[in-house]
C-alpha cells in the first residue's frame, strides 16, 4: 500500500503536498552565510587572512542576494516578503498570541530579519574592509563600530532561530528543512 493509502486506511488525514519555495540560489546563499559568518566571527583576531577572506566572501555573497531580492524568483523578490513596520507589529502581536497566520514564504517578521540581517553584515563588511585602507588603518573607532556590527549581526541570528521555532512550531511546520529541501506543505 501507498503511504496515502496507509493514512486514510488509519483514519488520518490525506498529507499535504508540498510546493517548491525557495530556489537552489536563496538554500545556498542562505547556510552558506551562515557558515562563512560563523567562520568570520570564530576567526576574527586569530586567522586574519580567513577572517578576510570570509569577510569579502560574505560582501560578495550579499550583492549577489541584493540583485536576487530583485530580479529572482517570487518568494526570493523584497517586494513579496518587506512589509510596513506596522504589518510585522500586528504579525508579532499575532504569534504571541498564537494566531498568526502561516506565510508559504516569509512572513512579515521574516522578512524584517532579512532585511535586518542583510543591513547589520553591509555593516560589518564596510568597516571590515575600512580597518584595510590606509585611511583608517588602526583607527579604534572603526574597529569597535567592526565588532559592534557582529555582536547586533549576532543577537539577531539568536532572534531568527528562536523565530524559526516558534513558527515551525505553532504552523507544524519543519522551517530548518524546508531550507535544505527548498519544499513546504502547500496548505
Amino acid at each position: 500500500m501507498s503511504a496515502i493509502h496507509d493514512a486514510i486506511s488509519a483514519g488520518g488525514d490525506k498529507p499535504s503536498a508540498s510546493v517548491k519555495v525557495w530556489d537552489p540560489f536563496v538554500r545556498v546563499f542562505h547556510w552558506s552565510l551562515a557558515g562563512l559568518f560563523l567562520l568570520a566571527y570564530a576567526t576574527g583576531d586569530e586567522i586574519e587572512n580567513v577572517h578576510i577572506a570570509a569577510g569579502y566572501t560574505i560582501a560578495g555573497l550579499l550583492t549577489l542576494r541584493i540583485l536576487w531580492g530583485i530580479a529572482g524568483p517570487r518568494h526570493a523578490r523584497f517586494s513579496e516578503f518587506v512589509r510596513s513596520p506596522r504589518a510585522v507589529l500586528v504579525y508579532m502581536r499575532d504569534v504571541a498570541l498564537l494566531r498568526a497566520p502561516r506565510y508559504l514564504g516569509h512572513n512579515p517578521a521574516g522578512g524584517a530579519m532579512v532585511v535586518a540581517l542583510i543591513v547589520m553584515l553591509i555593516g560589518t563588511c564596510t568597516t571590515g574592509y575600512m580597518m584595510t585602507t590606509d585611511s583608517f588603518w588602526g583607527a579604534k573607532w572603526v574597529e569597535e563600530v567592526h565588532e559592534a556590527f557582529a555582536s547586533f549581526t549576532i543577537g539577531l541570528i539568536v532572534v531568527h532561530v528562536l523565530g524559526v521555532l516558534v513558527a515551525s512550531f505553532e504552523h507544524r511546520e519543519n522551517l530548518v528543512k524546508a531550507m535544505i529541501t527548498g519544499r513546504k506543505r502547500a496548505s
